[in-house]
C-alpha cells in the first residue's frame, strides 16, 4: 500500500473518530440546553430561545430540523478540527531541521545518504508532506544527478499536495452547504404547517379571538424562519473556521516548499 493511501486511511479512521465524539458531545448539549431553557407554552405569542435554537416547542421534539442542523454543525466542527491538527503538524515538521540549516553547507550526492536514511529510519514518514518532498527530490538527484529535474519535481510534487488539501476539504464544504438546505427545508415545511392552521380562522365577529389567531399564526410564521436563520448563523461559522484552516494549511505547505528550495535544492552540487 502506498504512503499516501495510508495517509488517507489514518485521516479516514481519525475523521470517523473524530465525527462519533462530535455527534455524542452534540447530543448531551441539546439535551442540556433543551432541559435549562424555558419550555415554550401553547397559546402564547411569545417566541421561546429553546424552539430558535431546537424546537423545543414542536410536538415531532427531538426530532426536529434544528436538531438535525446541531448534528452536521458538530461533524464540521470535527472536520475543521482534524484540519487543524494537520496543519499544526505539519508546521512541527518545519522545526525539526531535518535539512543543514546553515547558510554555507553544499551537499553533495554522498551527504545525501545520511539524510535520505534517517527519513526512511521514520515510521511516519508517510505522514508528513516535508518529509515525502525530500525522499522525492533526493530519489530524483540521485537517478539524474540534475539540479535542475530534482527541481521540476519539487515544484509538481507542490502542486499535486496543494490539490491533495483541496481535496480534504470536500466534506466540509458539503456540510456548509447542507446546513443551509437545511434550513431552507424546515422554512418552507413551517410555512406550510403555519398555513395549514388558516383553516381554523374564528368568525370575525369576535374581534378578540381574530386577534389571539392572528398572533399565533405570525408566530408560527416567525418559527417557520428560525430554521433558515439559525443555519445561516451555522454556516458563517463553518466558513470562516474553514478560510482559517485551510490558509494555514496551505501557508504551511508555502513553508514548505520554501524550505526544500532553500536548504535542499539550492544547494545541490552535481559532481
Amino acid at each position: 500500500m502506498s504512503s499516501v493511501n495510508l495517509l488517507d486511511l489514518k485521516e479516514s479512521n481519525s475523521r470517523v473518530i473524530g465525527v462519533l465524539i462530535a455527534l455524542a458531545i452534540a447530543s448531551v448539549l441539546i439535551t442540556i440546553f433543551s432541559l435549562l431553557l424555558p419550555i415554550p407554552q401553547t397559546g402564547t405569542n411569545r417566541i421561546y430561545l429553546s424552539d430558535i435554537l431546537f424546537d423545543r416547542g414542536s410536538v415531532r421534539y427531538p426530532f426536529t430540523i434544528q436538531n438535525l442542523m446541531w448534528f452536521m454543525f458538530s461533524v464540521g466542527i470535527a472536520e475543521v478540527i482534524l484540519r487543524f491538527n494537520r496543519a499544526n503538524l505539519e508546521l512541527k515538521q518545519l522545526k525539526m531541521r531535518i535539512l543543514p540549516d546553515d547558510d554555507t553547507s553544499i551537499l553533495r550526492s554522498k551527504d545525501l545518504i545520511p539524510i535520505f536514511r534517517k527519513i526512511k529510519e521514520s515510521k511516519r514518514r508517510q505522514d508528513h508532506r516535508l518529509q515525502r518532498l525530500i525522499l522525492r527530490a533526493i530519489q530524483q538527484f540521485q537517478i539524474s544527478q540534475s539540479a535542475n529535474q530534482a527541481s521540476s519535481l519539487v515544484n509538481s510534487s507542490l502542486e499535486l499536495m496543494q490539490h491533495e488539501i483541496d481535496l480534504k476539504y470536500n466534506m466540509l464544504r458539503y456540510v456548509v452547504w447542507l446546513i443551509p438546505t437545511l434550513g431552507f427545508i424546515g422554512t418552507v415545511i413551517g410555512i406550510a404547517l403555519a398555513l395549514s392552521a388558516a383553516n381554523d380562522m374564528p368568525s370575525l365577529e369576535d374581534s378578540e379571538a381574530i386577534k389571539m389567531w392572528f398572533g399565533a399564526m405570525t408566530t408560527k410564521l416567525g418559527l417557520a424562519f428560525n430554521t433558515t436563520f439559525l443555519a445561516l448563523v451555522m454556516a458563517a461559522i463553518l466558513v470562516f473556521l474553514q478560510h482559517i484552516a485551510q490558509g494555514r494549511e496551505e501557508s504551511g505547505l508555502n513553508g514548505i516548499g520554501q524550505y526544500v528550495l532553500d536548504h535542499l535544492i539550492n544547494r545541490l552540487y552535481e559532481e
